[in-house]
């Protein structure tokens, strides 16, 4: 499509008000009601960028997959790196690290509805042991996000280990190629992703009433802008899309407390329920696969799973993978 053909194209979707997702310009047509600002015009003949991988090559023999059984984030996060062969082995000295929590809701760590804090900071603390310059924390809240960063810890927690916030501004976002089935392109929260050399990810076990659940995969999620609730209705194609989208160099999930019902949001006390379990792993599809039972549920009927197991995105079957047990 060239530039005056693009340009009509996006004059006809102003006008009816409709937009795609999965066109070339798929996520274009966005009016952010927290900014003000319609900006779908200068997006659109922007370019789209691609993210590149930012996974660690392994060796047959490395570990791949750890669990940690007990009850300290802090003592859970440091036995989970030991067993996957070090910090180092992921982060080198000079990387720049994303670690992209669920910051999703302005709710206290208590309803387990966002990354607990503890668990995030110790990951933190990790990656600067292991050498490195930077440690950015980023996520794009459904809530207000300065209000959602404070109420959930993250803040604290964040600045406590040294890391950068960074919160989604209507300039740090840019179109990207995403590549999926349902998603092709779309606006998404760029700065963090551009200025990162590693990436993990760090997610709550919890329930969620359109997907099921929602872990590592559905984590990335929250690096979406513009009317991402138009994907709700294809929500285990789209996950799948984003585990596609970012090939992470670890991911995080925090079992420690789950979120058994009445998700993503929660609200009370009694839906936590203790696992006193930490999975941390380079294969996002086994993590969440092996995550899903905590909620004492069946992977092989978890849609998004399957979805990706057949795009060769990841295996499921997590006991395939060289895996580990341990606890502290």
């Amino acid at each position: 499509m060239d530039k005056v053909n693009r340009r009509e194209f996006v004059k006809r979707l102003v006008a009816t008000g409709i937009a795609t997702a999965g066109t070339v310009i798929g996520g274009i047509l966005v009016h952010d009601k927290r900014t003000g600002k319609e900006y779908f015009r200068e997006l659109a003949e922007r370019h789209a960028h691609r993210i590149p991988k930012f996974a660690v090559e392994l060796s047959p023999s490395d570990v791949q997959l750890v669990i940690v059984r007990g009850s300290s984030p802090q003592k859970m996060v440091r036995a989970a790196f030991d067993m996957l062969g070090g910090a180092r082995k992921f982060i080198q000295g000079g990387d720049v690290v994303l670690i992209k929590p669920n910051v999703a809701f302005d709710r206290p760590p208590s309803l387990c509805a966002t990354t607990n804090p503890e668990t995030l900071k110790a990951v933190i603390e990790a990656c600067y042991d292991a050498g490195a310059s930077e440690v950015l924390v980023a996520d794009n809240p459904i809530n207000d996000p300065e209000g959602c960063f404070i109420k959930t810890g993250i803040k604290r927690a964040a600045l406590e280990a040294g890391a950068k916030l960074i919160y989604p501004k209507p300039e740090k976002f840019e179109m990207v190629e995403v590549g999926g089935e349902r998603i092709k392109t779309w606006i998404a929260f760029y700065e963090p992703l551009k200025r990162a050399t590693k990436v993990i990810g760090v997610a709550p076990v919890k329930d969620h009433n359109l997907s099921s659940a929602s872990l590592c995969m559905k984590n990335w999620y929250g690096l979406l802008g513009g009317a991402r609730n138009r994907f709700h209705q294809h929500i285990h194609c789209v996950i799948a899309d984003l585990a596609n989208w970012i090939t992470p160099t670890l991911v995080i999930l925090d079992g420690i407390r789950v979120l058994m019902r009445n998700g993503p949001t929660g609200g009370s006390i009694s839906d936590v329920a203790v696992k006193n379990t930490l999975i941390v792993g380079v294969d996002q599809v086994a993590v969440d696969a092996l995550g899903y039972t905590l909620l004492d549920r069946d992977p092989s009927e978890l849609k998004y799973l399957q979805r990706a197991k057949e795009r060769g995105i990841g295996n499921p079957n997590w006991k395939e993978l060289n895996w580990r047990e341990v606890h502290v």
